[in-house]
Protein backbone atom coordinates (compact mmCIF):
# COMPACT_ATOMS: atom_id res chain seq x y z
CA UNK A 1 0.00 0.00 0.00
CA UNK A 2 3.27 2.25 -0.07
CA UNK A 3 2.39 3.26 -3.55
CA UNK A 4 -1.25 4.64 -2.73
CA UNK A 5 -0.14 6.07 0.11
CA UNK A 6 2.25 7.95 -2.00
CA UNK A 7 0.17 8.53 -4.54
CA UNK A 8 -2.86 9.73 -1.84
CA UNK A 9 -0.11 12.12 -0.86
CA UNK A 10 0.62 13.98 -3.89
CA UNK A 11 -2.48 13.99 -5.74
CA UNK A 12 -5.47 13.19 -4.22
CA UNK A 13 -8.15 15.78 -3.39
CA UNK A 14 -10.16 14.97 0.06
CA UNK A 15 -13.86 14.06 -0.90
CA UNK A 16 -13.49 14.12 -4.93
CA UNK A 17 -9.82 11.97 -6.10
CA UNK A 18 -8.50 9.24 -4.20
CA UNK A 19 -6.27 6.44 -5.39
CA UNK A 20 -7.57 3.21 -3.74
CA UNK A 21 -7.21 -0.20 -4.30
CA UNK A 22 -9.45 -1.70 -7.34
CA UNK A 23 -10.91 -4.97 -8.25
CA UNK A 24 -8.49 -7.33 -8.24
CA UNK A 25 -5.94 -5.44 -5.95
CA UNK A 26 -5.15 -3.24 -8.90
CA UNK A 27 -4.43 0.55 -8.24
CA UNK A 28 -6.95 3.11 -9.21
CA UNK A 29 -8.38 6.61 -9.13
CA UNK A 30 -11.77 6.67 -8.20
CA UNK A 31 -13.68 10.16 -9.13
CA UNK A 32 -16.33 11.43 -7.13
CA UNK A 33 -18.16 15.09 -7.91
CA UNK A 34 -21.39 15.92 -7.83
CA UNK A 35 -20.96 16.27 -12.12
CA UNK A 36 -19.95 12.60 -12.30
CA UNK A 37 -17.64 9.75 -11.13
CA UNK A 38 -15.56 7.42 -12.29
CA UNK A 39 -12.62 4.64 -11.86
CA UNK A 40 -9.58 4.75 -14.04
CA UNK A 41 -6.98 2.08 -13.69
CA UNK A 42 -3.39 3.33 -13.87
CA UNK A 43 -2.97 -0.47 -15.14
CA UNK A 44 -3.77 0.79 -19.24
CA UNK A 45 -4.75 3.78 -18.15
CA UNK A 46 -7.89 2.12 -18.54
CA UNK A 47 -11.31 4.36 -18.09
CA UNK A 48 -13.78 1.35 -16.48
CA UNK A 49 -16.20 3.56 -15.19
CA UNK A 50 -18.26 6.96 -15.87
CA UNK A 51 -21.70 7.39 -14.85
CA UNK A 52 -22.92 11.32 -14.96
CA UNK A 53 -25.11 12.78 -12.15
CA UNK A 54 -28.97 11.20 -12.77
CA UNK A 55 -27.90 8.76 -15.58
CA UNK A 56 -26.60 4.86 -15.07
CA UNK A 57 -23.24 3.82 -16.21
CA UNK A 58 -22.10 4.98 -19.70
CA UNK A 59 -19.57 2.46 -19.94
CA UNK A 60 -19.47 -1.39 -19.92
CA UNK A 61 -17.26 -3.75 -18.23
CA UNK A 62 -17.58 -7.83 -18.31
CA UNK A 63 -18.75 -9.64 -15.21
CA UNK A 64 -16.34 -11.93 -16.36
CA UNK A 65 -13.11 -9.18 -17.03
CA UNK A 66 -9.90 -10.09 -15.65
CA UNK A 67 -8.65 -7.58 -13.21
CA UNK A 68 -4.91 -9.45 -13.02
CA UNK A 69 -1.52 -7.98 -13.46
CA UNK A 70 -0.47 -7.53 -16.99
CA UNK A 71 -3.81 -8.68 -18.45
CA UNK A 72 -6.19 -6.55 -20.74
CA UNK A 73 -9.26 -5.26 -19.07
CA UNK A 74 -12.82 -6.35 -21.21
CA UNK A 75 -14.63 -3.39 -21.49
CA UNK A 76 -14.52 0.32 -20.39
CA UNK A 77 -11.99 2.02 -22.40
CA UNK A 78 -8.51 0.60 -23.35
CA UNK A 79 -5.74 2.64 -24.92
CA UNK A 80 -4.64 0.36 -28.18
CA UNK A 81 -1.17 1.69 -29.09
CA UNK A 82 1.03 1.32 -31.43
CA UNK A 83 -0.44 -0.77 -33.53
CA UNK A 84 -4.48 -2.34 -34.03
CA UNK A 85 -5.86 -5.71 -33.74
CA UNK A 86 -2.47 -8.42 -34.40
CA UNK A 87 0.53 -6.98 -35.12
CA UNK A 88 1.42 -7.40 -38.91
CA UNK A 89 4.12 -10.00 -39.72
CA UNK A 90 4.38 -10.80 -35.94
CA UNK A 91 1.82 -13.10 -34.17
CA UNK A 92 3.64 -13.15 -31.17
CA UNK A 93 3.13 -9.65 -30.18
CA UNK A 94 0.51 -8.81 -27.92
CA UNK A 95 -2.93 -8.24 -29.32
CA UNK A 96 -3.67 -4.37 -29.81
CA UNK A 97 -0.19 -3.32 -28.97
CA UNK A 98 1.55 -2.84 -25.28
CA UNK A 99 -0.18 0.25 -23.74
CA UNK A 100 -3.65 -1.30 -22.44
CA UNK A 101 -1.66 -4.11 -20.35
CA UNK A 102 1.31 -1.80 -18.87
CA UNK A 103 1.70 0.35 -15.75
CA UNK A 104 0.93 4.27 -16.37
CA UNK A 105 2.38 7.20 -14.23
CA UNK A 106 0.47 9.89 -12.76
CA UNK A 107 1.53 13.15 -14.14
CA UNK A 108 -0.84 15.34 -12.25
CA UNK A 109 -4.44 15.31 -10.97
CA UNK A 110 -6.23 18.76 -11.01
CA UNK A 111 -9.76 20.90 -10.22
CA UNK A 112 -11.30 23.01 -12.75
CA UNK A 113 -13.50 25.79 -12.50
CA UNK A 114 -16.51 24.04 -14.02
CA UNK A 115 -16.32 21.27 -11.52
CA UNK A 116 -14.35 18.51 -13.70
CA UNK A 117 -11.75 16.79 -12.49
CA UNK A 118 -8.34 16.42 -15.08
CA UNK A 119 -6.25 13.47 -14.54
CA UNK A 120 -2.60 13.11 -16.94
CA UNK A 121 -1.11 9.95 -17.20
CA UNK A 122 1.93 8.76 -18.84
CA UNK A 123 3.44 5.39 -20.10
CA UNK A 124 7.30 5.36 -18.81
CA UNK A 125 9.51 2.97 -21.53
CA UNK A 126 9.65 -0.14 -20.18
CA UNK A 127 11.42 -3.25 -21.63
CA UNK A 128 8.19 -4.35 -23.32
CA UNK A 129 7.56 -1.40 -24.82
CA UNK A 130 11.49 -1.42 -25.85
CA UNK A 131 11.28 -4.68 -27.38
CA UNK A 132 7.96 -4.08 -29.66
CA UNK A 133 8.65 -0.08 -30.48
CA UNK A 134 12.30 0.51 -31.23
CA UNK A 135 11.69 4.37 -31.48
CA UNK A 136 11.78 6.22 -28.51
CA UNK A 137 8.18 8.10 -27.98
CA UNK A 138 6.61 9.93 -25.36
CA UNK A 139 2.62 8.98 -24.69
CA UNK A 140 0.45 11.54 -22.88
CA UNK A 141 -3.30 10.06 -22.02
CA UNK A 142 -5.19 13.52 -20.48
CA UNK A 143 -8.69 11.90 -19.10
CA UNK A 144 -11.21 14.88 -17.99
CA UNK A 145 -14.57 13.41 -15.44
CA UNK A 146 -17.40 15.95 -16.14
CA UNK A 147 -20.68 16.50 -17.67
CA UNK A 148 -19.22 14.83 -19.98
CA UNK A 149 -15.91 12.28 -20.32
CA UNK A 150 -13.18 13.59 -22.39
CA UNK A 151 -9.66 11.79 -23.24
CA UNK A 152 -6.96 13.36 -25.08
CA UNK A 153 -3.99 10.81 -26.24
CA UNK A 154 -0.72 12.57 -27.11
CA UNK A 155 2.17 10.77 -28.86
CA UNK A 156 5.49 12.81 -29.55
CA UNK A 157 8.17 10.91 -31.89
CA UNK A 158 11.10 11.28 -29.72
CA UNK A 159 13.78 9.03 -31.95
CA UNK A 160 15.50 10.21 -34.83
CA UNK A 161 13.76 8.18 -37.36
CA UNK A 162 9.92 8.02 -38.73
CA UNK A 163 7.45 6.54 -36.28
CA UNK A 164 4.12 5.15 -37.88
CA UNK A 165 1.97 3.69 -35.64
CA UNK A 166 -1.83 3.01 -35.33
CA UNK A 167 -3.98 3.53 -31.82
CA UNK A 168 -7.75 3.89 -30.60
CA UNK A 169 -9.55 4.34 -27.51
CA UNK A 170 -11.47 1.22 -27.63
CA UNK A 171 -14.70 2.44 -25.77
CA UNK A 172 -17.09 -0.15 -24.88
CA UNK A 173 -20.50 1.90 -24.60
CA UNK A 174 -23.23 0.27 -22.14
CA UNK A 175 -26.63 -0.24 -24.16
CA UNK A 176 -30.16 -2.14 -23.07
CA UNK A 177 -29.50 -4.50 -26.32
CA UNK A 178 -27.41 -4.11 -28.70
CA UNK A 179 -29.87 -5.85 -31.23
CA UNK A 180 -32.33 -2.63 -30.80
CA UNK A 181 -30.10 0.49 -31.33
CA UNK A 182 -29.67 2.64 -34.14
CA UNK A 183 -25.61 4.21 -34.69
CA UNK A 184 -25.69 7.40 -36.86
CA UNK A 185 -22.75 9.15 -38.47
CA UNK A 186 -21.13 6.64 -40.68
CA UNK A 187 -23.74 6.70 -44.10
CA UNK A 188 -21.39 7.14 -47.19
CA UNK A 189 -18.33 6.06 -45.51
CA UNK A 190 -16.12 3.46 -46.35
CA UNK A 191 -15.29 0.54 -44.15
CA UNK A 192 -12.96 -2.87 -43.88
CA UNK A 193 -15.60 -5.67 -43.23
CA UNK A 194 -12.98 -7.51 -40.60
CA UNK A 195 -16.06 -10.35 -40.61
CA UNK A 196 -16.41 -11.07 -44.06
CA UNK A 197 -12.74 -11.20 -45.25
CA UNK A 198 -12.00 -8.20 -45.19
CA UNK A 199 -13.87 -6.63 -48.07
CA UNK A 200 -13.94 -3.08 -48.57
CA UNK A 201 -18.07 -1.78 -48.45
CA UNK A 202 -19.58 1.49 -48.46
CA UNK A 203 -22.11 2.26 -45.47
CA UNK A 204 -25.61 2.89 -46.72
CA UNK A 205 -27.52 6.19 -45.83
CA UNK A 206 -29.18 5.45 -42.63
CA UNK A 207 -28.47 4.15 -38.76
CA UNK A 208 -26.70 1.49 -39.27
CA UNK A 209 -28.27 -1.42 -37.13
CA UNK A 210 -26.23 -4.10 -35.97
CA UNK A 211 -27.65 -8.13 -36.88
CA UNK A 212 -24.77 -9.99 -36.30
CA UNK A 213 -21.29 -10.27 -35.47
CA UNK A 214 -19.80 -6.95 -36.50
CA UNK A 215 -15.93 -5.45 -36.79
CA UNK A 216 -15.50 -3.00 -38.92
CA UNK A 217 -12.96 -0.52 -39.28
CA UNK A 218 -14.16 3.00 -40.99
CA UNK A 219 -11.87 4.91 -43.09
CA UNK A 220 -11.57 8.76 -43.57
CA UNK A 221 -14.32 9.59 -40.66
CA UNK A 222 -13.87 12.01 -38.61
CA UNK A 223 -17.05 12.92 -37.64
CA UNK A 224 -19.33 12.52 -34.81
CA UNK A 225 -21.34 8.88 -34.07
CA UNK A 226 -24.60 8.98 -32.32
CA UNK A 227 -25.70 6.19 -30.72
CA UNK A 228 -29.61 5.86 -30.03
CA UNK A 229 -30.71 3.42 -27.55
CA UNK A 230 -34.71 3.01 -27.42
CA UNK A 231 -34.22 2.75 -23.67
CA UNK A 232 -34.52 6.33 -23.11
CA UNK A 233 -30.80 7.71 -24.06
CA UNK A 234 -28.18 8.87 -26.53
CA UNK A 235 -24.66 8.50 -26.93
CA UNK A 236 -22.56 10.81 -28.93
CA UNK A 237 -19.32 10.55 -29.54
CA UNK A 238 -17.26 13.49 -30.99
CA UNK A 239 -13.82 13.63 -31.41
CA UNK A 240 -10.42 15.44 -33.07
CA UNK A 241 -7.45 13.79 -34.68
CA UNK A 242 -9.35 10.68 -35.20
CA UNK A 243 -9.79 9.53 -38.99
CA UNK A 244 -11.07 5.82 -38.43
CA UNK A 245 -14.01 4.71 -36.58
CA UNK A 246 -14.06 1.13 -35.30
CA UNK A 247 -17.50 -0.41 -34.34
CA UNK A 248 -17.61 -3.66 -33.12
CA UNK A 249 -19.77 -6.31 -31.60
CA UNK A 250 -18.70 -10.40 -31.29
CA UNK A 251 -22.32 -11.25 -31.14
CA UNK A 252 -23.20 -14.72 -29.58
CA UNK A 253 -21.08 -17.61 -30.92
CA UNK A 254 -17.78 -15.52 -30.63
CA UNK A 255 -18.38 -14.01 -27.53
CA UNK A 256 -19.50 -17.77 -25.91
CA UNK A 257 -15.73 -18.44 -26.73
CA UNK A 258 -13.94 -15.51 -25.17
CA UNK A 259 -13.59 -16.64 -21.01
CA UNK A 260 -13.67 -13.16 -20.25
CA UNK A 261 -17.10 -12.11 -21.96
CA UNK A 262 -19.59 -14.88 -22.49
CA UNK A 263 -22.79 -15.42 -23.91
CA UNK A 264 -24.80 -13.39 -21.59
CA UNK A 265 -23.11 -10.15 -21.51
CA UNK A 266 -22.53 -9.11 -25.47
CA UNK A 267 -26.07 -7.94 -25.91
CA UNK A 268 -25.30 -4.85 -22.96
CA UNK A 269 -22.42 -3.30 -24.76
CA UNK A 270 -21.47 -1.82 -28.47
CA UNK A 271 -17.88 -0.66 -29.05
CA UNK A 272 -17.74 3.09 -31.07
CA UNK A 273 -13.97 3.34 -31.08
CA UNK A 274 -12.03 6.53 -32.00
CA UNK A 275 -8.97 5.65 -34.14
CA UNK A 276 -6.25 6.03 -36.53
CA UNK A 277 -5.51 2.64 -37.96
CA UNK A 278 -5.05 1.26 -41.40
CA UNK A 279 -4.66 3.14 -44.26
CA UNK A 280 -5.64 6.27 -41.49
CA UNK A 281 -2.21 4.41 -39.60
CA UNK A 282 0.07 8.17 -38.41
CA UNK A 283 3.50 8.76 -39.16
CA UNK A 284 5.40 11.27 -37.28
CA UNK A 285 9.06 12.90 -37.96
CA UNK A 286 11.57 13.08 -35.60
CA UNK A 287 10.05 15.61 -32.75
CA UNK A 288 6.54 15.95 -34.16
CA UNK A 289 3.26 15.04 -32.03
CA UNK A 290 -0.06 13.74 -33.23
CA UNK A 291 -2.97 14.53 -30.56
CA UNK A 292 -6.31 12.53 -30.61
CA UNK A 293 -9.27 13.67 -28.88
CA UNK A 294 -12.87 12.25 -27.79
CA UNK A 295 -15.78 13.31 -26.14
CA UNK A 296 -18.59 11.08 -25.11
CA UNK A 297 -21.66 13.04 -24.15
CA UNK A 298 -24.98 10.89 -22.63
CA UNK A 299 -28.32 12.70 -22.98
CA UNK A 300 -31.59 11.35 -21.90
CA UNK A 301 -34.32 10.98 -24.13
CA UNK A 302 -38.07 9.95 -24.18
CA UNK A 303 -37.60 7.80 -27.70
Amino acid sequence: MNDLTQLNSAHAIPGMVKFEAGEGGLARIAITTPLANAHIYLQGAHVTHYQPAGQGPVLFVSARSQFAPGKAIRGGIPVIFPWFGPRSGDPAAPQHGFARSLMWDVQSVAEHADGAISVSLTLPASDLSCRWLPNSFQLVYEISIGASLQGSLRVRNTSDSALQFEEALHTYLAVSDVRNIGIEGLSGHTCIDKVDQMKRKVQPAGALRLVGETDRVYLDAPGAVAVFDPAGRRLVISKDGSRSTVVWNPWAQKARAMSDLGEDQWPRMVCIETANAADNAVTLAPGEQHIMRASISAELSRS
